[in-house]
């Protein structure tokens, strides 16, 4: 029998940043999630590592399927040859739209909406309206102060320890696909 392909969301940055390391995790990562056989779910953009993963799972004969809100067709430079392309009205459409259609979600460097997007499904999982993975890719550490906030609530009372078992903080893609096959296997 075979099963429906597992789809990966992954929340970036629309921009580069300022270490080369980020663009080059972010095809990595593009590249392992098309090499798993699974499909890329993305905000549908080709500028910044939103291109770059996109490009990359493209490269690696990868599904692509991207979400973008009429307003930033533009701005974001809408990638319109993926394999999937789908435009929203509003930028809550696409966040949901976008998680609708994963199985998991991966947090590569990113800006305000990254964080956002991220503190959404993190406050879903939360209130348990889904169980859905949530990996934070910490390429150089640039998650850190995330982190370091994450323990800063849970230190003041805000949160209990158990908000640490809702997401995974890794350093690599090899670790981020391992627990991605982990997860998507024991849900298969």
């Amino acid at each position: 029998m075979a099963h429906a392909q597992r789809s990966i969301c992954v929340y970036c940055g629309s921009r580069h940043g300022v270490r080369p390391v980020y663009s080059e995790v972010a095809g990595q990562l593009g590249r392992a999630i098309a090499g798993a056989g699974w499909r890329l779910v993305y905000g549908a953009g080709d500028v910044g590592l939103m291109g770059d993963v996109a490009c990359a799972a493209q490269g690696a004969g990868g599904e692509t399927f991207g979400v973008i809100p009429v307003h930033l067709l533009d701005r974001e430079v809408g990638k319109r040859d993926l394999s999937s392309f789908i435009v929203t009205e509003t930028m809550h459409e696409r966040k949901k739209v976008m998680f609708m259609n994963a199985d998991a979600v991966v947090v590569l460097p990113g800006g305000a909406g990254s964080l956002d997007e991220f503190f959404e499904v993190l406050t879903w999982r939360q209130l348990g309206l889904h169980d859905k993975p949530i990996v934070i890719l910490n390429t150089d550490g640039f998650w850190d102060p995330l982190i370091a906030l994450m323990d800063h609530v849970i230190a003041e009372g805000f949160a209990g320890e158990d908000l640490r078992d809702l997401y995974h903080v890794v350093s690599d893609c090899d670790a981020a696909l391992e627990i991605l096959n982990a997860r998507l296997t024991d849900t298969a």
